[in-house]
């Protein structure tokens, strides 16, 4: 694979970059040097274009206001949409997952468009916040491991009828519904409730991107004993009684 090369887009670092989501990043560029692949990173700032040549792009959560404005922006360029119908592979946390929908609830309490890349539509809850660890069983076919991660949010994510759940919480709200269901995707675009941040605590996700991305079936092995002692870490002060 030494002569593959791979174009990672970082949206809007400004605006939607709580939580330590910038880690995931970090971890896909990591993964994939560890096999030999040359990795343009590209940060996107929101007075950006976004370019539509990428092959991964990953957004992460934000406050609010910035959501609002995130949402606002990309709307306006267009090039994340542009990039999602030329196929590359997209994977969002929190406020950038909502974004990707269809419409959600901003800061001044109206609804806001979305870019329809996923299939879902978010409100605002009632009850508590979400907030705590999440334990995940993923989608089988996606063929990786339970998951685990930190969710902090008030709304709620109703899937439409051609998504499907990302995965199922065995603890922890996920999109709120009461159902069970935990983020959501549509062919090469992904969304997830889940920081920690999650590709941290899951590199077999960073992994899925980056099969996709390259359109194989395995990646060569690398040395997973650090990500595998934080996943047994985190696992285990979830399932611990509080």
């Amino acid at each position: 694979m030494s002569d593959s090369s791979l174009r990672l887009v970082w949206v809007y670092p400004d605006l939607l970059s709580t939580y330590g989501d910038q880690g995931n990043v970090l971890v896909v560029q990591r993964r994939a040097e560890q096999r030999g692949l040359s990795v343009e990173r590209v940060d996107v700032r929101s007075d950006q274009p976004v370019p539509t040549s990428g092959d991964i792009y990953l957004i992460g959560g934000g406050e609010d206001r910035p959501q609002r404005l995130a949402a606002e922006r990309l709307r306006r360029d267009g090039g994340l949409s542009r990039a999602a119908s030329n196929g590359a592979i997209i994977f969002s946390v929190c406020a950038g997952y909502q974004i990707l929908g269809h419409e959600f609830i901003n800061d001044l309490g109206e609804r806001e468009a979305g870019l329809g890349l996923i299939d879902v539509i978010s409100t605002r809850g009632e009850g508590a916040r979400c907030v705590g660890d999440v334990l995940a069983d993923i989608d089988p076919r996606l063929g990786l491991p339970q998951l685990t991660g930190f969710e902090n949010h008030q709304g709620i994510t109703h899937l439409g009828p051609t998504a499907r759940p990302f995965a199922r919480t065995v603890f922890g709200n996920g999109n709120g519904t009461g159902d069970g269901t935990e983020g959501a995707y549509n062919d090469t675009v992904f969304g997830t409730y889940m920081h920690g941040p999650v590709m941290a605590r899951n590199p077999q996700i960073a992994d899925l991107l980056l099969k996709l991305a390259l359109d194989v079936n395995a990646l060569p092995p690398t040395d997973d004993r650090w990500y595998e002692a934080l996943r047994a870490e985190r696992i285990a002060a979830a399932t611990q009684p509080a």
